[in-house]
């Protein structure tokens, strides 16, 4: 496989001059890159069955296919400049465009482990532009309580503290950096950071459903009395637990509202094309075919993952052709000097590319419990051996959102969560759908910025206690 990849960047320096050939070629660049270790979520899988048995580590496989290219990609972007400069008494060519464009487009096909930066140093309070800065108000091996901080004025009113859940799925919390900024703008926000345990140590150990809610449960402790929660797509089920956790416990801490935007609550509703595939295959399937052990390089080397670029194939293979479109209008931006448009798609996949492993055990956990026994509908659901009472939560007001179009968590399934919480009062909960929206813009984008946040920001400071 690596060696046909490689065929193909060998090719196109003497191709790149036929503009017509150039999307195909991008094409195969792209599958490439994608479909390496991967099996279609359908189950059938990229390769053959008899191949996927010799794949004894699919991890190791990954990390000699980007050692090989990586340096290809380093070259890439260094000679893109240089075909994309104007030089002395040399007009600047269409081939000479071509050639910049598509080593910068190849360059840009590189997956990366590390987390962006959030890269919020400002936002609009009430109409003054205050600073914004990062601490960690608490951490663990597997996790950091991110606060952004903002320099009030002296004297300024205290805002209401809110802890937003970010998934934990494959990409990074960064990912909800529009949330963030949005709520930035009324309140005091804080994230929770998960780190890539590609990078955690066996010896810290290992990193299950009990052990996200733990953290959920720590982090609002450590944020103190009269906090709210969101939690935006799958760590809604984990969010709901922590919730009947503390509200069991009668904790102090327990939020005073918790809005769930877009999530799995209950998957027998409206089932999606990623509820069914979760169901398709039993989850010894799953441990066998998609968990792997992260090279010894590693801080984390031996560890159980499902990799991130597992996760990134799976999610980009639902909408393959809007992805290799993306590329292709990179491209002919790139050369028709469309840079705000070029801009935009860059921003995207740099962030998009970012990929974090998930731990096995958090993995497979989640498929089994959220979507294949529906153990939090079903009353099955427990804590660290306990069962969980969803009717204990009396304190906290309930907000549920979702998207007319959103076809990973179809409409209805978070909806469950206000049957589930049946003993919070009538007057406590709300339930929205925006229309018009999929999965992400029901947290990003145009209409959660001015018509889903207005919702939850009145909604959260109606019922602060």
């Amino acid at each position: 496989m690596c060696c046909s990849v490689s065929m193909i960047i060998v090719v196109l320096p003497a191709s790149v001059m036929h503009a017509r050939r150039v999307p195909e070629l991008l094409l195969a660049c792209i599958l490439h890159l994608i479909n390496v270790g991967f099996h279609r979520a359908d189950g059938a899988g990229v390769h053959a069955e008899k191949e996927v048995k010799r794949m004894r580590d699919t991890y190791q496989l990954y990390q000699r296919y980007a050692d090989a290219m990586d340096p290809l990609r380093d070259i890439a972007q260094t000679m893109s400049p240089l075909f994309q400069a104007v030089w002395p008494g040399m007009p600047r060519s269409l081939g000479m465009k071509q050639m910049g464009a598509l080593c910068e487009v190849f360059a840009r096909t590189r997956l990366t482990h590390v987390r962006p930066a959030f890269g919020i140093d400002s936002v609009q309070d009430n109409g003054r532009t205050v600073t914004v800065c990062e601490e960690v108000a608490d951490t663990t091996p597997f996790c950091s309580l991110l606060h952004f901080k903002k320099e009030l004025p002296p004297g300024s009113m205290p805002q209401s503290r809110v802890l937003v859940v970010a998934p934990m799925s494959g990409h990074f919390a960064t990912l909800l950096r529009g949330t963030v900024r949005t709520l930035l703008h009324d309140h005091d926000v804080y994230i929770t950071d998960w780190h890539n345990v590609r990078d955690v140590a066996l010896e810290e150990g290992r990193f299950g459903m009990d052990e996200y809610v733990g953290h959920l449960v720590r982090f609002l402790q450590a944020m103190g009395p009269g906090a709210s929660l969101v939690a935006v797509c799958q760590p809604t089920v984990a969010a709901l637990t922590a919730v009947a956790v503390m509200a069991e416990a009668d904790d102090p801490c327990q939020p005073h509202s918790m809005t769930l935007m877009a999530g799995p609550i209950d998957t027998r509703i409206n089932p999606t094309v990623v509820n069914e595939l979760a169901k398709s295959k039993p989850i010894e399937w799953f441990e066998k075919n998609l968990i792997s052990q992260v090279p010894k390089r590693y801080a984390g080397g031996g560890r159980r993952v499902y990799p991130g670029f597992m996760q990134l194939a799976a999610f980009m293979n639902m909408n393959m052709d809007r992805h290799v479109g993306a590329f292709r209008n990179l491209y002919n931006e790139l050369v028709e000097d469309g840079s705000a448009k070029a801009e935009a798609i860059k921003v995207f996949y740099e962030e998009y590319f970012a990929m974090s492993d998930l731990d096995a055990d958090f993995y497979l956990e989640t498929v089994g419990t959220v979507f294949q026994n529906h153990s939090l509908p079903l009353g099955k659901l427990t804590y660290r051996g306990n069962p969980i009472d969803m009717k204990a939560i009396r304190r906290t007001a309930l907000f549920t959102v979702e998207g007319e179009k959103d076809d990973i968590c179809a409409v209805g399934q978070t909806l469950a969560a206000q049957e589930l919480c049946g003993s919070i009062r009538p007057y406590r909960r709300l339930h929205h759908v925006q229309t018009a929206v999929g999965h992400y813009g029901v947290f990003n984008g145009r209409y959660w910025n001015k018509e889903i946040y207005p919702l939850m920001r009145d909604f959260i400071n109606m019922h602060q206690r």
